[in-house]
């Protein structure tokens, strides 16, 4: 359905896609995954030329899309695509949003477009908003709308680029069930996404970009449990981490605590664990004698979905785990009965502190 042949983008000297080949199927579903600033989003904007790429060929159920004599209006409306940010027009109402398009576009009746929309906003959950506007909508509710919006158009292939970065972590999965239902439905999908649960759930294939092009591709099974290539290993296997250093035992808990609470929420950790999380960077810090240099580390792992935390401290070895340690017997019981494993090390001068969080 999809040929793309050699495809390169450059904005100015800045090259974002070099050499760029692949195939699509009908009925395919493929994830394209990355770090940020790989082209993810550059490479489904130019399939459907809202970028206008700088070389190679595009062909859509065997059509040139680059070529002059294309009437490339026609060929858009074969494609939907979900944008970041919603799009929605605010002045319209939901159905309106939703009819809008197959009444100016496809000549469709308006009692046919809106009993189409009504069809489409149940698929979606949100019947009931037919009449409400964008704004009276929370951030999951206006992209399923969105999606809907794409549906009336009657596309045979859905572009989604980072369909949830801009929701609430609360909000995505009520998001990727509907495009979980949408799957069933034979339609073929191009996924610009860093949920990578969620991509190896609902993939066919999934590209790998980095370095302009397509580094890697494969099943979901092949790309997530075996990476042949070192980047993908690197990227598949990633800890995500957070530093947070302290100098002087008047720090700023507070602050402390809302970087870690943030960096929990970015990461759909649960609200127990995140407690946990927060309540154990208190009780270690509550054992230490010397603040002048104290480095607390926060690590979570997507495939393996564990927190773990190492904090790291200047001064003579000092094993706050051992039971001849005064300080804070109830510190040092709440942190054990919170975490799988405590474990403690001397290493280049510092007393460090291993501890992994339990989950639910």
């Amino acid at each position: 359905m999809i040929k793309v042949r050699n495809l390169s983008k450059h904005f100015g000297a800045l090259v974002v896609l070099k050499d760029i080949s692949a195939d699509i199927s009908k009925g395919e579903i493929i994830s394209v995954i990355g770090p940020s600033g790989t082209g993810k989003s550059t490479f489904i904007r130019c399939l459907n030329l809202l970028e206008t790429p700088t070389g190679g060929s595009i062909f859509i159920d065997g059509i040139p899309l680059l070529d002059k004599h294309t009437n490339v209006p026609k060929i858009r409306r074969k494609m939907g695509m979900v944008f970041q940010s919603f799009n929605l027009y605010a002045h319209l109402s939901v159905l309106e949003n939703l009819t809008i398009g197959p009444i100016k576009l496809l000549g469709m009746k308006k009692a046919e477009a809106n009993q189409k929309a009504i069809e489409l906003l149940k698929l979606v959950g949100l019947a009931e908003k037919a009449y409400s506007f964008p704004d009276e909508l929370s951030g999951g509710q206006k992209q399923r709308v969105a999606i809907a919006r794409c549906m009336a158009m009657e596309p045979e292939i859905l572009l989604f680029d980072e369909p949830t970065s801009a929701l609430d972590p609360t909000m995505v999965s009520e998001v990727l069930a509907v495009i979980r239902r949408l799957s069933r439905e034979g339609i073929t999908m191009i996924i610009v996404t860093h949920e990578m649960e969620f991509a190896r759930n609902i993939s066919s294939r999934v590209f790998y970009l980095d370095e302009g092009l397509i580094y890697e591709e494969g099943t979901p099974q092949q790309i997530f449990d075996n990476p042949q290539k070192e980047k993908t290993k690197a990227f598949i296997n990633r800890i995500r981490s957070l530093h947070i250093n302290i100098a002087s035992g008047d720090y700023d808990l507070y602050a402390m605590q809302g970087e870690m609470e943030a960096f929990c929420e970015k990461h759909v950790v649960t609200k127990r664990v995140t407690g946990y999380t927060l309540l154990i960077a208190e009780e270690v810090l509550g054992l230490q004698r010397d603040f002048s240099n104290i480095t607390i580390s926060l690590s979570y792992s997507e495939k393996e979905g564990n927190v773990e935390m190492v904090c790291a401290s200047a001064g003579a070895a000092v094993n706050p785990l051992t039971e001849n340690f005064p300080d804070d017997e109830i510190g040092l019981k709440l942190i054990r009965g919170r975490c799988s494993s405590v474990e403690y090390a001397y290493k280049d001068g510092k007393n460090i502190l291993f501890l992994k969080i339990k989950g639910e």
